[in-house]
């Protein structure tokens, strides 16, 4: 421990990205391959499986004024801190394609883990950072099985490497990773590549539907691999994943070329919600699962155990783009929600009964405390 602790101090970013480059080296560290090797054993032979819960079977969705189906687009983010927004007063313009498209960025907003494998479960459960269990949240209907629960027609485009169990009861597309093209490298793809797949759910029928896009974003050490060299607009970056070779200034470059390209796909999305904006009720949010260190107090990537995690790995952004039609047909006051997203500390515990309240799904399990409109349900 000692010399593990000598090490994290004096040597972090040199050993930072060999975890993430090397995945099979977490599970042979003496003396973890013991502990994994034991929890194994006890999750394959001795525990009990528990009972499949359904959750939300009373939900139903609201009529609206207009008599048209609702669609809304849910963008998961991957690696995206708060802090490198310009919506969040970064000084870099980093959200240059959508800054004049009225986005609502909700500033105080923190996640649930700082690695994806434990944010994404939790963030879509109904449970709260605090009382997060793995094996009941695996075991349990999460919200947008509740929403199926209402009638919703929910898809999930995957391009960052699974759902983390989320969507095994859901309507589901991987994005074919080894494919080589304009989009793809044979080992990655860019977001874009899902944007095909995401315009033909949204063009068969024309019914109530829910889209979760989830990106690979600023997934790292491979920075430079989440966009295309021509969308590169800070300079130099660290175009390698051995990040202990570059300089900081450079791993921030790299960084921060991720955040622009995701608000391109973001501009690219809501251009899609705005072609069918006759035919639905569009909106879209964007939240990401964990946020990024890129150098500060020494520390690097993420995955530091939430007691100790510093605010650049836990502060996340999110954002909601809602048109007025939208707002009008579902009874939001927007000017009351842009308040709350300057003033309310929010959290991932908030997403689930918020995506129930922005779609208009009532159920039991929805918790008004933590749904963002709940005290906005008043037309402006």
């Amino acid at each position: 421990m000692v010399g593990i602790g000598l090490i994290a101090e004096t040597c972090y970013k040199d050993y930072a990205s060999v975890g993430r480059n090397n995945h099979y080296l977490n599970q042979m560290i003496i003396p973890a391959h013991i502990f994994n090797g034991a929890k194994y054993l006890n999750r394959t032979y001795f525990e009990s499986q528990l009972e499949y819960q359904t959750l939300g079977s009373d939900a139903h969705l609201a009529a609206v004024a207009n008599g048209k189906p609702t669609l809304m687009v849910v963008v998961l983010g991957e690696t995206a801190r708060a802090m490198n927004f310009a919506y969040n007063g970064y000084k870099r313009d980093t959200n240059p394609y959508t800054k004049n498209m009225g986005l609502i960025a909700f500033q105080q907003v923190s996640s649930c883990g700082t690695y994806t494998a434990l944010s994404v479960p939790c963030m879509f459960s109904n449970m709260t950072r605090g009382s997060y269990d793995k094996r009941r949240a695996n075991s349990q209907d999460n919200v947008l099985n509740v929403l199926q629960h209402a009638g919703v027609d929910v898809l999930w485009i995957d391009n960052d490497g699974g759902d983390k169990g989320v969507a095994k009861n859901l309507a589901y597309i991987s994005i074919n990773s080894s494919l080589k093209n304009d989009d793809c490298n044979g080992s990655t793809c860019f977001d874009v590549a899902m944007l095909n797949d995401a315009n033909t759910f949204i063009d068969q029928g024309t019914h109530d539907k829910l889209l979760v896009l989830h990106t690979i974003g600023s997934h790292g050490p491979t920075y430079w691999q989440r966009y295309p060299d021509a969308q590169a607009p800070f300079q130099p970056a660290c175009n390698r994943n051995d990040i202990e070779n570059c300089s900081d200034e450079q791993i921030v470059n790299v960084y921060d070329n991720t955040l622009v390209y995701t608000d391109y796909v973001l501009a690219q999305v809501i251009q899609q919600l705005q072609r069918v904006s006759t035919k639905y009720n569009v909106m879209l949010t964007y939240i990401s699962d964990h946020g990024e260190s890129l150098g500060e107090s020494g520390m690097y990537l993420h995955g530091t155990p939430y007691l100790i995690a510093p605010k650049q790995q836990t502060h996340v952004p999110w954002l909601v783009w809602m048109p007025e039609q939208y707002a009008t047909q579902k009874g939001i006051n927007k000017k009351c929600l842009e308040n709350k997203a300057q003033n309310s500390a929010l959290s991932h515990d908030n997403l689930f009964h918020s995506l129930l309240g922005l779609y208009g799904v009532s159920s039991q399990v929805h918790d008004a405390t933590l749904d963002i409109v709940q005290s906005c349900q008043s037309i402006s």
